[in-house]
């Protein structure tokens, strides 16, 4: 019974001595900080939303799908640059047919 016992003990010095040599080399592996409650991590530009954005867009998921929050957020600033695009080519047609009646 007390050899089990010693083979137990030193199996756990050796299993604890590894983990604490291996935590010392590689570290935590935790490179940032977590982020901030209520923050996400879903990124899109300021301006000049391209397809390949949209297409690498991540999304935080919970227990039942992806969080509403960031989705909403996505969604809204999509909605905002259509718009934005829609009455850029709104104003460029404007132009080219204001400069065709002219002549």
């Amino acid at each position: 019974m007390l050899t089990a016992l010693l083979y137990v003990f030193i199996v756990a010095l050796v299993g604890a001595i590894l983990f604490l040599a291996a935590s010392a080399v590689f570290g935590r592996g935790e490179e940032l900080a977590p982020l901030p409650r209520g923050t996400t991590a879903t990124v899109l530009p300021a301006y000049d939303v391209t397809g390949s954005d949209v297409a690498a867009l991540r999304f935080q998921q919970t227990l039942r799908g992806y969080k509403a929050s960031e989705v909403d957020w996505a969604l809204e600033r999509l909605g905002r640059e259509i718009d934005s695009l829609r009455q850029q080519l709104d104003a460029a047609q404007g132009a080219t047919s204001v400069s065709f009646d002219k002549q």
